[in-house]
């Protein structure tokens, strides 16, 4: 249930994953869940306790890179560098390795250290032309660290290569593509709406003019009428003098 819940409602999957924590525990899936539940929540601190409990229960090293990343959440991007040159690193598997790297690259750059985060994300996985899961988020942070430093026509090539290969989505690589090369995106919605209401207004402001407009005529005619009576009054004190 909180897989099935956490992309799209992260804050329903961490109470979901809190009553899965009441009735089990000591199993290592519910723990590793709830981490991934305060994660996507941005509860570092709690994500971080039940990855640690997850990994002491199943005794194995998939957790390290979140575990890392939620280090630098936490305000820590020297305990994450810390872990990228731990043992454990070596026993990930492929996908572990990158995440690993691209977690490193992270905190390198929350420290400042925007070349060595470049550096810290070359390697043969950015460069092979095979498309893998991770490839796209790689060659985006990549992307983004060239542009962080300046170079620029470096980074618009590589934010190209992470749509060539992001194709389900999972970075908004064309945008930033599209931001670099000037695009601008138009909310057609957003303008109907404003040409709607514009025209609400215009008629609005019509309707109230005509209202003036019957007002002064009424008061006009109103004013006309006491005049005459006026006059025929006048002409009635004259008659009888």
């Amino acid at each position: 249930m909180v897989a099935r819940l956490i992309d799209e409602d992260p804050e329903g999957a961490y109470a979901y994953s809190k009553i899965a924590l009441r009735l089990a525990s000591r199993v290592a899936a519910v723990r590793e869940a709830a981490g991934f539940a305060a994660y996507a929540n941005q509860k570092y601190s709690e994500a971080l306790a039940e990855f640690r409990a997850a990994r002491r229960m199943s005794g194995g090293v998939e957790l390290w890179p979140l575990m890392a990343d939620c280090e630098r959440g936490l305000g820590r991007p020297e305990k994450a560098l810390d872990m990228a040159g731990a043992p454990d690193v070596n026993k990930l598997d492929k996908a572990g390795q990158v995440e690993m790297r691209l977690v490193a690259a992270g905190a390198r750059r929350d420290l400042g250290q925007l070349d060595a985060a470049i550096v810290t994300l070359q390697s043969p996985e950015l460069a092979s032309n095979s498309v893998q899961p991770w490839t796209a988020r790689l060659r985006y942070a990549y992307a983004d660290a060239l542009l962080a430093a300046g170079r620029e026509d470096e980074a618009r090539e590589w934010f190209a290569k992470a749509v060539e290969s992001d194709k389900d989505g999972s970075t908004d690589a064309s945008d930033r593509l599209a931001e670099m090369d000037g695009v601008d995106f138009v909310d057609a919605l957003g303008e109907e709406g404003d040409a709607e209401a514009e025209g609400v207004s215009a008629k609005v402001e019509a309707e109230a003019e005509a209202d003036v407009a019957e007002a002064d005529v009424a008061e006009a005619d109103d004013v006309e009428a006491d005049d005459v009576e006026a006059d025929d009054v006048e002409a009635d004190e004259d008659g009888k003098d």
